[in-house]
């Protein structure tokens, strides 16, 4: 699998997943889902909320490859948030249908990417304001591994709060090799 494939998995991985999490969390009381379980970003919907943050953090990064101008441009008009824990929306349904648009956007943008826009060395910012300069491909791969970290997080709490998420591995996104 080359490693623009293994991008565009990813991301298929990250659209699918969302959906599951969010579809089992809707179903949760406004209370419960707010809960401070003591993890990270306090509650389900806290670390549900940090994704949506850094994605778009990372997005709008992003957006500074020249590959990546005009399917990133919707990034542009996105406030940049503050710090990693800034109320993305306002209710979880508006998070929810952002979250819905980031990860369409997601799709379309690796879509449209190329093998060599992998290797670009991309100069950019980091919350803090430190100056960095990393490999593209590199910087994807943390991106999604990222969103698999915290997610593997929700999915823990929505365990310990009796949710069940069903299967989160990635395994249901490969492609089957039986003819």
């Amino acid at each position: 699998m080359s490693e623009l494939s293994a991008v565009r998995l990813l991301a298929d991985y990250n659209q699918w997943m969302n959906a599951r999490l969010y579809g089992a969390a809707v179903t949760m009381p406004d209370a419960m889902r707010q809960e401070d379980r003591g993890a990270f970003f306090g509650s389900i919907e806290g670390t549900l909320n940090h994704l949506v943050v850094a994605d778009t953090l990372w997005l709008k990064r992003f957006a500074l490859h020249p590959a990546c101008i005009d399917s990133l441009a919707p990034m542009a008009i996105l406030p940049t948030p503050s710090a990693l824990d800034v109320p993305a929306r306002d209710t979880f349904p508006e998070l929810h249908m952002h979250r819905l648009w980031l990860d369409q956007k997601i799709m379309d943008w690796c879509g449209a990417l190329r093998e060599a826009d992998l290797d670009y060395l991309l100069s950019y910012r980091n919350s803090k304001g430190v100056a960095a300069r990393r490999r593209f491909g590199s910087l994807l791969t943390h991106f999604f591994n990222h969103q698999t970290h915290h997610r593997g997080q929700v999915t823990t709490l929505m365990s310990q709060a009796g949710v069940d998420v069903g299967v989160t591995d990635l395994l249901m996104c490969l492609p089957s090799d039986v003819q």
